[in-house]
Order: C-alpha cells, then sequence, then structure tokens
C-alpha cells in the first residue's frame, strides 16, 4: 500500500494533535487514541475508507505479528502486565500486602514517610523504566493508601523516578541503549577521545530534566508542593469528599478476601525474587549474546546486548512462583488460588488495551513522518549557542507528539551529532544532552507514552488524572532546564549551567511554597 508522504508538511502534527487535545479535554483516553487513528490512516491513504481500515488492520496485526514471527517485545510487555497482575493478586490473597501496611503505619512516619518510601524505592529500583513503575507502584501502594496519598501523587512519584532514573544511571536498559546509539555518532565524527561510556558520563551532569525532575519530587514531598489539580486530589483523600478513585484500596478494587495470617515477608520476598531474578536474567541473556559475537563479558557489555522483555518476563514468573508458595503455604484451596489469579490477570486488561492503542498510534504517527518534520525544524540557519535550548524543546515536542523517548533518541540524537558536527564540535556533548533531556521531558507529558500509562498503572490511578496532575510539575522542570540549556550554550560551562539551573530551581520552589502557604492561611481565615 502507498502511503501519501507528509515529512514535509505540517499536516502531519494533526492526528497526534486531535489525539492529545481529545484527551485532555474529554478525559477518555481510548476514544480519542481511536479518533488519531483513524484520522492518520485516512490521511496515510488519501481519504480512501476502505483502504484506511485495512491499514489499521495491519497495523494491529504488526502489533502480534511482525515479519511471520511473534512481536516479542509488545508480547513480552503484555506478559510480563499479566503476570504482574496475577502476582499482585496473589500477593493481597496471601496477606501480604495487609501485612506490610500494618507494619508501614508503625515504622514509616505519616504521609510524607510514605511519600518518601515511594520516592526511594523509585530511584533505588532504575533496572528499567516499566519494572519500575510496575514493581514500586505494587511495593508502595498499600502504604500511600493507607496513610492517605492519593493515587494521582503516587503515579507523579513513579513517573518521575523512573525515566529520569533510568537515564542518568549506565547500568540500565536506558542506558545500554543510548550508549549504542552515541558510540556510533562519535565515531562517524571522529570523536574517538571518548568511548561511549566515558560520553555517557559526561552527559549525565548536563541532563538538567532528569537531575531536576528528581529533585522536584523530593522537594514535593518535603515541602508539600502540590501545584495545580494535584491539590485538589490531596483534599479529596484528605477529606474524603465524594468519588475518590485513589482512596479505594486495592482488596476493594479486586473484591479479594485476604489471608488473616500473612507476614510482611509474604509481600517483600516475592518482590525481592522478582527484582533479583530480572536483573539476573538481563545479565545472562546479556551474556548469552556478547558470547555468541565471541565479546568479553561485562556487566555494563551485558547490559547493553540483554533482551529486556525476556527478562522482564523470566523475573515475573519468579515474583509469580514465589508469591503462589506463600498462598500455598497458608493451605489456601486451590479454586480461591484460580479464581483470584484470574481476577489478577483482568485487573491489566484496562492497561493492556490503551497500550495497544497507544502503539498503534505510535505507528500511524511514525508513518505521517512527525518526527522528521518537526527534527527539520532543527536544521535551520540559527546562531551555534542557541542549538542546545533549541533542540531540547524540539526533542521535547517530538517525544509529546509520538510519545516514545526512545523513538525521539533514535532520530534526534544523530540529527544533534549532524548540527554539532557541521557547526561546533564542541557542543556536541551539550546538543546530545539537550536531546536526552527534551527526549524525557516530552514523553513524561504524554498522554499516549509507554511510561505514562503504566505508571497509572503502577498506581491504580486514572490515566488522565495522573497526566494532568503531572504536567504543571512537568512543565516547571522543563523551564528550569531551558534556562540551563540557554547558559549552558552560552557559556559552554557545565558548571556554571548548573548552579544557575539550581538557583532557578530553589527560587521557583521558594515562591511555590510561599505562594502555597500564603493560600492556606487565606483559608484559614475564611
Amino acid at each position: 500500500m502507498t502511503l501519501v508522504d507528509f515529512s514535509t508538511s505540517l499536516i502531519s502534527l494533526l492526528p497526534p494533535a486531535v489525539a492529545l487535545g481529545m484527551a485532555i479535554l474529554t478525559r477518555r483516553v481510548l476514544l480519542s487514541l481511536g479518533i488519531g487513528i483513524l484520522l492518520g490512516a485516512f490521511l496515510l491513504t488519501d481519504y480512501s475508507l476502505f483502504s484506511s481500515l485495512g491499514y489499521i488492520q495491519g497495523k494491529v496485526y504488526a502489533l502480534v505479528v511482525e515479519d511471520g514471527a511473534i512481536n516479542s517485545w509488545n508480547m513480552s510487555i503484555i506478559g510480563f502486565l499479566l503476570l504482574l497482575g496475577m502476582m499482585t493478586a496473589m500477593l493481597t490473597l496471601s496477606g501480604g500486602t495487609r501485612a506490610f501496611a500494618l507494619w508501614a503505619q508503625k515504622k514509616v512516619k505519616g504521609n510524607k514517610g510514605a511519600q518518601l518510601l515511594a520516592a526511594f524505592l523509585g530511584v533505588f529500583i532504575f533496572v528499567d523504566d516499566y519494572f519500575n513503575s510496575l514493581a514500586v507502584g505494587s511495593i508502595s501502594r498499600p502504604v500511600t493508601d493507607r496513610f492517605g496519598v492519593s493515587r494521582a501523587k503516587l503515579a507523579y512519584i513513579l513517573d518521575s523516578t523512573a525515566a529520569p532514573m533510568c537515564i542518568i544511571m549506565p547500568a540500565s536498559s536506558w542506558g545500554a541503549y543510548i550508549m549504542t546509539i552515541i558510540g556510533g555518532i562519535l565515531v562517524s565524527h571522529g570523536m574517538t577521545e571518548y568511548t561511549p561510556l566515558n560520553a555517557y558520563i559526561q552527559l549525565i551532569p548536563m541532563n538538567f530534566y532528569a537531575i531536576f525532575a528528581l529533585l522536584m519530587v523530593f522537594a514535593m514531598i518535603v515541602f508539600q508542593l502540590d501545584i495545580g489539580s494535584m491539590k485538589q486530589h490531596e483534599l479529596g483523600v484528605a477529606s474524603g469528599i465524594g468519588r475518590d478513585d485513589q482512596a479505594i484500596e486495592l482488596k476493594d478494587e479486586l473484591n479479594i478476601q485476604e489471608s488473616e495470617s500473612g507476614s510482611v515477608n509474604d509481600l517483600i520476598v516475592p518482590i525481592v525474587a522478582l527484582v533479583v531474578a530480572t536483573v539476573a536474567a538481563m545479565i545472562f541473556t546479556g551474556w548469552q549474546s556478547l558470547a555468541a559475537d565471541d565479546k568479553a563479558f561485562s556487566i555494563l557489555g551485558a547490559f547493553e546486548n540483554t533482551d529486556v522483555g525476556m527478562s522482564l518476563i523470566d523475573g515475573g514468573l519468579v515474583g509469580l512462583l514465589i508469591s503462589l508458595i506463600s498462598v500455598f503455604r497458608q493451605r489456601i484451596p486451590a479454586g480461591t488460588v484460580l479464581k483470584t489469579l484470574l481476577i489478577g490477570m483482568k485487573s491489566m486488561f484496562g492497561a493492556i488495551l490503551v497500550l495497544f492503542f497507544a502503539w498503534t498510534i505510535g505507528a500511524v504517527i511514525k508513518d505521517m513522518q512527525t518526527g522528521v518534520y518537526l527534527s527539520s525544524m532543527a536544521q535551520g540557519n540559527v546562531p551555534v549557542q542557541w542549538l542546545p535550548a533549541i533542540l531540547f524543546v524540539l526533542s521535547g515536542c517530538m517525544a509529546f507528539a509520538t510519545g516514545t523517548s526512545w523513538g525521539t533518541f533514535g532520530i534526534m540524537l544523530p540529527i544533534a551529532g549532524d548540527i554539532a558536527g557541521a557547526t561546533e564540535l564542541t557542543l556536541m556533548m551539550p546538543m546530545l544532552a539537550a536531546v536526552l533531556a527534551g527526549s524525557v521531558f516530552g514523553d513524561h507529558c504524554s498522554p499516549i507514552s509507554d511510561t505514562t500509562i503504566l505508571s497509572s498503572t503502577g498506581a491504580r490511578c486514572n490515566h488522565i488524572d495522573h497526566v494532568a496532575t503531572q504536567l504543571p510539575y512537568a512543565l516547571l522542570v522543563a523551564f528550569i532546564s531551558l534556562v540551563g540549556y540557554i547558559v549552558l550554550g552560552l557559556s559552554d560551562s557545565v558548571s556554571l549551567s548548573l548552579v544557575v539551573t539550581f538557583a532557578v530551581f530553589a527560587g521557583a520552589c521558594f515562591i511555590f511554597r510561599i505562594r502555597q502557604q500564603s493560600r492556606e492561611t487565606l483559608s484559614d481565615f475564611a
């Protein structure tokens, strides 16, 4: 099927713009994504109704079967979601979730302590963003529910510690992928003084969005910076007024009868097994790939060549098996266990459906060549000092429109390398860092991003509630980061740009804190 070429047309932005706008306005994600898919298919097939339906059918089929074989990446993510749903249901049935919440009630000091628990877990579990959002959500949710933290705030904490942490850690699926791309860029421009790992480490302090997104999570918790609609969600949980999805406990959502004889270990041991097994599987599959190519083993090399999808499945199976042992140890009837496993699987169907729609519109947007059109805007005749800031904004727009940071890396990093090679080679690192930061920012804001969807799933939060409550924080951090890239481009000093960016960050937090205290004072007098 011949598709219309929109690589040089503003029309390429139409399907993502319509889908994103409708999702925010109507709060109906599937309807909005569906209309975006239909619009894109209609445009690509030159307004042919039958051809557009055939095109959509082909794209949906490719999500499951690609090039005559099972689409292993997509099916691995679906499989991991189902396994995690079943494991979460087993943790609830065994009483582990209940016991952990009761234990945390004694050990964790209030609402702020529950948030800090989720944030620190998000920082320390940095192997993969999908794994981070879902695993940390499973551990933290009983505690944050018990201490009156809204599900929207938990989703924000998960999302803002997942990708930002993964992108600044070399030993992660993100680090391995990015080093692979950067290695090719350095070779093509003759920059042999850097190894991919050295270059990656140099990029970390210049990745302003990731650094300050993480700092914003802790500032939000410590100073109680409930910005925008986050305040309403927190007040809703605190007051118990009206319908509040966030305050519903997991056992009530899934209608699972918790065991009274469960212990904290019934939750901790399966989760630890899940983490350890996933990391071990990543290292093992990476070692297999290195051995097949006759390469020496190294931890970073293993992460660079690992099979993330299969590793998630392996970790999920081990975690589920351990949770089943906990259940059978308590002599819970097999019929009850089987029924609960089905409930756990069912609990993930909503997230899986949203993911399928998001993947489909992602394929449509790729064929619309939205990324190619946006990237062409980066290659105009502009002063080189402004290029890091411009690349940050354009990468953010591309990731927001396409819903993928990894796809944006693949397109924008080589473009940034070529621009630096043609203009000012000393700005190569700032430009690459700006692309990385902008990609995470756009992905962070996008309703059609996998990570955003899975953060909502991990927190069991309404997806659009998560997008709406996270957006003010993301935009604030993006503005702060933009200041940093302007300073970095003008001064070529990482130290100065970090100091200035941190000063702007501290000033913004101070202003928001003062404004919030003023509103609370006025509210007390009213």
